[in-house]
């Protein structure tokens, strides 16, 4: 990590300065991690606040007790309005439908599976799946599977953080920001990292923080 904290803050003075009053990156990966598991929470998570969401989440994994983990079969089986009954929408009980149906049937790698890939073979098999988009998928490689150069473009509070540490007025396009974070390779995930905590909140990365 110094290595990277290093490249990072050699690139210019004002993000060595970010990177000397923030909070230091402090993110492993979680070795115990499923990927049905991780990515039915984010699904219920979406655009909600983290509260609410953990209430929702809570609710479904009360439907299967005594379990450690969800079973893809399980939720196939539950009926949607059980689900619905739950708090989830419409829309994110068709995901995570979706969502058990690609487990099962491989789509969605194990996760021995995962780390034998690399982070572009997981977005095209995950974005298989309704409802799990590019960033979703980012979140995952960077906060659960540790991997250090994920760089969510569109990410709001990453461009944010960047426009704030480096005094721009207005916020780099996606294709901008790709261009940009080309000087920060291979820790890209560590960049974006500093940019959220340039934020000064938590509520800059919801649950993932």
């Amino acid at each position: 990590m110094k290595k990277a904290i290093d490249h990072l803050a050699g690139t210019d003075p004002r993000f060595a300065t970010l990177i000397k009053q923030a909070r230091r990156f402090n993110v492993a990966a979680n070795e115990l991690v499923r990927p049905f598991d991780a990515l039915a929470e984010s699904i219920a998570y979406q655009q909600l606040s983290g509260k609410a969401a953990a209430t929702i989440f809570g609710r479904v994994r009360a439907l299967y007790p005594k379990r450690k983990w969800l079973d893809p079969e399980l939720v196939l089986k539950t009926p949607d309005e059980k689900l619905r009954a739950c708090g989830l929408s419409r829309s994110k009980t068709a995901a995570l439908k979706d969502l058990a149906a690609k487990t099962l049937d491989g789509t969605v790698p194990t996760r021995r599976e995962l780390v034998r890939m690399t982070d572009e073979e997981i977005i095209e098999r995950l974005t298989k799946v309704r409802g799990i988009g590019r960033w979703t998928v980012e979140m995952l490689l960077l906060f659960e599977l540790g991997r250090l150069d994920v760089w969510p473009v569109a990410d709001y509070g990453v461009q944010k953080g960047f426009a704030k540490t480096f005094g721009r007025r207005k916020l780099p396009t996606p294709k901008q920001f790709q261009k940009i974070g080309e000087k920060w390779r291979p820790y890209r995930s560590v960049a974006a990292w500093y940019f959220w905590r340039a934020l000064d909140g938590p509520e800059s990365k919801s649950r993932f923080d």
